[in-house]
């Protein structure tokens, strides 16, 4: 296929978007068309759902999302993602919270957070059951805060997340807890790593945690640059930010 006739499909699959393109403004048709080309990337793969990335970007452009059918979000940061979540209330929209979680940030988190995809500690996890029994006792919340654990595939504290012999330990104890509810597992590949094996990896993690999770258990895993590599291991959640929202804005 040729670039001019890939564009071309772009702009036709983003017209099946809800509500079409007519009359988007000339950022709103770029994300449009951005949004199906990735759709139509994981439909080739073999299927995903899709969490759209959206730190960094201003709160414009992810209600442009919301009138394009997205109906959640993934942030990095607390504030940034605490004041979108805000300005955005009306939208319905849900804020993941896919970055990591300062124990100190956990009671605020817990209030608009829709999910949590980077528990990697037994002291977060506490943090985070503290703060979701606050956020439901005062009516921020309806229900348990749904999380996923991080796995590292390398250890590397800077980076987050919790080795391979952590993981069972922290599906007992969020299994245990009494305002959260584990729902699978989240990775993202060193950089100097083989994706495919640390995907295969994370699968096989899954697996073995599934009896503890509630519903199908997710597996998040898979962003722009891999998310091929990550559905042909088995991912169920791949989350796209620059082949979407584009290069982030320098701040």
């Amino acid at each position: 296929m040729t670039e001019q006739k890939s564009v071309s499909s772009d702009h036709q699959a983003a017209n099946d978007l809800p509500g079409g393109t007519a009359n988007l403004s000339p950022r709103a048709q770029e994300i449009a068309e951005n949004l199906a080309r990735v759709r139509r990337r994981i439909a080739v793969a073999g299927g995903a759902d899709l969490l759209p990335i959206t730190k960094f970007h201003p709160v414009e452009d992810v209600k442009l999302l919301a009138q394009l059918g997205v109906t959640a979000v993934g942030e990095n940061r607390e504030q940034e993602a605490r004041d979108k979540h805000a300005q955005l209330a009306d939208t319905g929209l849900q804020f993941h919270m896919v970055g990591q979680v300062q124990t100190k940030k956990a009671n605020s988190v817990a209030r608009w957070a829709a999910a949590v995809h980077t528990l990697d500690s037994l002291k977060l996890l506490n943090a985070l059951d503290r703060g979701a029994a606050l956020a439901l006792e005062r009516g921020d919340r309806n229900d348990r805060l749904p999380v996923l654990l991080q796995f590292s595939a390398d250890g590397d504290p800077q980076r987050g997340g919790a080795v391979e012999a952590d993981i069972d330990e922290l599906a007992d104890a969020v299994a245990a807890a009494e305002n959260l509810e584990l729902r699978g597992l989240m990775t993202v590949p060193p950089l100097d790593a083989d994706p495919a094996a640390v995907f295969a990896r994370g699968r096989k993690l899954v697996e073995r945690i599934t009896d503890r999770a509630v519903g199908a258990p997710v597996y998040s895993a898979g962003m722009s640059g891999d998310l091929e590599i990550a559905i042909a291991e088995g991912s169920t959640l791949v989350r796209v930010g620059t082949d979407i929202m584009g290069a982030r804005p320098v701040l």
